[in-house]
């Protein structure tokens, strides 16, 4: 059976997650506190075989240059791009054993930044950058590397962003979280011969 390792479930969610899906079980890590992953990781079972890692955690608070502390913007860069690339630096030796697809969650953001979205479009044009990275040092190792570019989903980080911007929030005019992770499931099902390096999805209403 595959294995699948996928950030960004917190303890509600990873509770829903195992009485889902039965033989399921969580890694528990901080990626706010990417340095202590690796302790973290140390002290629990890890998986043997990991046939795909699913970056998907992520968070994101707005404002204009001239108002945002370093706190903020070590937040955002410790959950976004940091801790991405130290848990795929702890799992790499799983992850070239059994020939994985490792996918990024990004954003349009992280291909374009507006005003009052810096810290976050830093983030996620770094890991834009790991993902490139990572995707040319593994591919001899049989690694596929993948990024999604969703626009904006239907989802509590959507409904921060239109509280932030003074805006009233409708999830039924961003896209479906579950449109999202067809797209995922698409290109971790790819056969072997075929990689998608970048996928961008966009509303189609």
């Amino acid at each position: 059976m595959p294995t699948h390792v996928i950030t960004g479930a917190g303890a509600a969610r990873a509770r829903q997650l195992l009485e889902r899906y039965p033989g399921a079980r969580t890694l528990v890590g901080d990626l706010a506190d990417p340095d202590r992953l690796s302790w973290a990781f140390s002290k629990q079972p890890m998986p043997e075989r990991i046939d795909s890692l699913l970056h998907i955690a992520g968070i994101v608070d707005l404002g204009p240059v001239g108002e945002l502390r370093p706190k903020t913007w070590h937040q955002q860069l410790n959950v976004n791009l940091i801790a991405p690339a130290e848990v795929t630096r702890l799992l790499l030796p799983t992850l070239r054993a059994s020939k994985a697809t490792v996918v990024f969650v990004n954003s349009g953001a992280g291909l374009t930044a507006h005003p009052e979205w810096s810290a976050y479009a830093a983030s996620k044009h770094g890991l834009k950058a790991l993902a490139d990275s990572l995707r040319g040092e593994e591919k001899a190792n049989g690694i596929r590397v993948t990024s999604v570019y969703p626009g904006r989903t239907a989802s509590p980080m959507q409904a921060k962003v239109h509280s932030q911007e003074g805006k009233e929030y409708d999830p039924a005019a961003w896209i479906d979280p579950e449109s999202v992770a067809t797209t995922i499931v698409m290109a971790v099902d790819l056969p072997r011969d075929a990689e998608v390096n970048d996928l961008t999805v966009r509303p189609g209403r």
